[in-house]
């Protein structure tokens, strides 16, 4: 046996005897065996070890492995617990330790290569609205291409590569950084501050926009010009409205702590690795906390419009996943959803047989019924035989125009004769759809890949007040995210409310798994 003194670690020899390589790799077949991948990938190479023969490869393998694993909470993740592993390294004292050892080191390898690249975490177990289909990889292609690269720069190349990631990393350092010095200073007392007024409150209000990196160091008193336009920043890059008025809501924003944004960090980089996947040279992102949808092509924003999302109830909130959008329905029918007819509806013409006037009751075969014939009362949430549905129309509940991407969610994207919501600062109102602002407009940036006039396009068909079905001669991502804290492209964040509560199960989940928050001397 011969020691690499960089890790202390006893390894097969150069010159083994065939009984020892015989023995180690019975050893691996052994403890491979409770792992279906690492028994396929053992078998496939004939049991030879990657981290413990004494090839200079096997140590760069074990040296980059053992550094990936302790730069892990880096990069938001739990810390690994390595000291049983080295402590049998540094204990092997035959060929069976050696083959439990190598087996060991695999499956650490592969854990990390999976947490790295997709997350620690399993959306649907934190919150069920979060059925988003993570991007795994295939254990036996990471171990494969693993073993035929250079260690380092392979388990580097496993860190997710989109710019927002990397951005995110910055932030996690400058935000420890700043835990470490002690914070942003004293919170904000008081409840609302306007342009115009002095005092010790508005000197505090100052004190943290300069620190938060709002506002540039003055000796200003007062609620000032300056101090307003860092007030409205500030609201613009928190989702509030932004009028200049520190008011309850936006001194609670000020007032929470580096630490607090730090966990939001995390969480996102956690997020992010859940969508570590391309997202499409053109695509659609709908951020629920941020309440827009925007279309994104070659990762620049060419359309963006407000959005109405899912009330804060369980049954209304909208889900989180990744599909493709088909097709847009042009003056569409609303077909009202089995809930919404039972839950909603069907109580309300038990009291009334022609309440909801303007949906049509439908049978099984399509054929419209007329309320007079129907006992509603007769009738259970269960046992109620009919469908409703709204005929096109300008007071469709879908407006007049919805985009289609068929999922099991019955989410899409649509228009809505409800516009005062889009007022709203906070804007969670529907029963789970996407509401759009500006329809129509995001229908000419969709058609505008397919037809030169695509406003000419659109509106001959509007005009028709029929129902028509148009569709997307390339279909386009959609992806309904939901981030609280976004890494601008040009410096500085942006947060948002959690709206539905979904964050904060997360970072419990990850708190669980171990992860803590730093402070870091700089």
């Amino acid at each position: 046996m011969s020691v690499v003194l960089s890790l202390a670690v006893t390894v097969l020899p150069s010159a083994a005897s065939a009984q020892q390589v015989t023995a180690m790799m019975q050893s691996i077949a052994e403890a491979a065996a409770k792992s279906k991948d690492l028994s396929e990938f053992y078998r496939t190479t004939g049991y030879k070890p990657l981290f413990v023969d004494n090839s200079s490869r096997a140590r760069a393998r074990r040296t980059a492995l053992l550094r990936a694993l302790n730069d892990a909470p880096e990069h938001g993740l739990a810390p690994y617990d390595t000291s049983l592993l080295e402590a049998n390294l540094r204990g092997i004292k035959s060929e069976r330790d050696l083959g439990r050892a190598e087996v060991q080191m695999a499956q650490m390898f592969l854990d990390y290569a999976r947490d790295i690249q997709t997350g620690q975490l399993i959306p649907s177990r934190v919150d069920n609205g979060i059925v988003r289909q993570v991007p795994y990889r295939d254990a036996q292609s990471l171990l494969n291409n693993f073993a035929k690269s250079n260690p380092a720069g392979y388990l580097r190349k496993l860190i997710p590569s989109s710019p927002e990631y990397a951005r995110l990393l910055k932030e996690k350092t400058k935000l420890e950084t700043l835990l470490a010095k002690g914070g942003w200073g004293p919170k904000v007392p008081g409840s609302k501050y306007e342009p115009g007024q002095g005092g010790n409150g508005v000197i505090a209000l100052r004190n943290r926009l300069i620190a938060m990196g709002y506002l540039k160091r003055t000796a200003s008193a007062t609620y000032d010009a300056n101090m307003q336009k860092a007030v409205q920043l500030f609201q613009l890059r928190h989702g509030l409205a932004a009028d200049g008025v520190a008011g309850a809501g936006t001194l609670k924003e000020i007032n929470k702590e580096p630490a607090e944004r730090l966990a939001s960090v995390i969480v996102a980089l956690e997020r992010e690795r859940w969508t570590n996947m391309p997202r499409g040279k053109r695509h659609i992102w709908v951020n629920l906390t941020d309440f827009t949808a925007k279309i994104i092509d070659n990762d620049r924003v060419t359309f963006q419009t407000r959005s109405v999302v899912g009330k804060n109830q369980s049954d209304r909130r909208s889900p989180e996943f990744s599909d493709v959008m088909e097709h847009m329905v042009i003056n569409p029918t609303w077909h009202v959803p089995r809930s919404i007819t039972v839950k909603e509806y069907l109580p309300m013409m038990q009291k009334n047989p022609n309440a909801a006037g303007h949906l049509r009751l439908v049978d099984s075969r399509g054929r419209t019924v007329p309320r007079s014939a129907v006992d509603f009362a007769s009738y259970t949430a269960r046992t109620f035989p009919f469908a409703m549905k709204q005929p096109p129309s300008r007071s469709n509940s879908l407006g007049l125009v919805k985009f289609m991407f068929p999922n099991k969610y019955n989410i899409y994207l649509h228009d809505t004769p409800a516009k005062s919501l889009f007022g709203r600062e906070s804007r969670a109102f529907s029963h789970g759809c996407i509401r759009l602002q500006q329809p129509f407009e995001f229908a000419y940036e969709l058609l505008s890949k397919q037809t030169s006039d695509p406003k000419g396009f659109f509106h001959a068909r509007l005009n028709t007040g029929t129902e028509t079905t148009v569709p997307l001669e390339t279909q386009v991502p959609v992806h309904i995210v939901y981030r609280t804290a976004v890494a601008l492209p040009k410096g500085g964040m942006e947060y948002r409310r959690d709206v539905y509560g979904r964050d904060a199960k997360i970072w419990r989940a990850l708190q669980d798994k171990g992860v803590q928050l730093r402070a870091v001397s700089g």
